[in-house]
């Protein structure tokens, strides 16, 4: 086990770390990319030679060629649509803004439909809330789309769990800048610190979370394999933790002492 200051604050993402809704997003980076040229953005889409990995440069030259998503990326359901853009378009932030309003006008045709990426996700942020600590929502997507799905999960919605809710209309640079984290902690009235926690499923939440001074948990949702982890994290900007699940989650932040039961 890493050696961690125990938190009093956890933010979470969203999509693929709390919630999956795989299924509507990869239908709208699907009705998006063929947008590219009239949005003004195939200009800006990046060489393949400048993909991380050989996974990211066949993304990159297939999206510029069929402006479509590989057959692989949707099977494998590991890549959100922020990596995607960050992978196409690189630290080109204006190609990137437009790039999330045109997705957020397409997820609106498939929208609606959201599980909890794990089993017992609403015990764990009960569990975590009952130890003292506070719990907050980091996402990229849009707030009216986001707070439909959060009042949607589960049957009955998860809004009375978190103390503050940042979305990706909040601020005009998404993650993995680090402008929603400042925000989130702006709105506890916090400092960047150790004890503040983001967990996330890509490299776009750990990126954001060094960024800003906060610990960054890599939540391993997708089952990559070490060697992948490797590759797929710049050097710069590697996480303090991977959590493979929840339990494990618990276990990192939960000192014996602060568990109930």
């Amino acid at each position: 086990m890493p050696r961690l200051t125990v938190p009093h604050t956890v933010f979470f993402d969203w999509h693929g770390t709390l919630a999956d809704t795989f299924e509507a997003m990869y239908n709208a980076v699907e009705d998006m990319l063929p947008m590219l040229d009239e949005l003004g953005l195939a200009p800006s889409l990046q060489s393949p030679v400048h993909g991380r990995t050989a996974e990211q440069s066949a993304l990159l030259a297939h999206v510029r060629e069929h402006r479509a998503l590989p057959a692989g990326t949707k099977r494998e359901r590991r890549v959100s649509r922020t990596e995607i853009f960050e992978i196409l378009f690189g630290a080109d932030e204006d190609a990137k803004h437009v790039a999330h309003e045109a997705f957020d006008r397409c997820y609106l045709r498939h929208f609606g439909e959201v599980h909890p990426f794990e089993r017992g996700v609403r015990s764990m942020l009960g569990r975590l809330r009952t130890a003292g600590m506070r719990t907050g929502m980091l996402t990229n997507r849009r707030r009216v789309l986001f707070m439909h799905e959060l009042s949607r999960v589960d049957g009955s919605g998860w809004n009375a769990l978190f103390d503050v809710v940042v979305c990706g209309d909040d601020v005009r640079r998404r993650k993995p800048a680090p402008d929603m984290v400042h925000r989130g902690l702006e709105e506890l009235g916090l400092r960047p610190s150790a004890e503040v926690w983001f967990v996330g499923d890509s490299t776009t939440d750990t990126i954001a979370a060094k960024e800003a001074g906060i610990t960054a948990i890599y939540y391993n949702g997708a089952k990559w394999e070490p060697s992948d982890l490797v590759r797929i994290f710049p050097g710069t900007h590697r996480p303090d933790a991977i959590a493979g699940n929840f339990p494990a989650l618990e276990a990192l932040a939960l000192p014996p002492q602060r568990r109930s039961g």
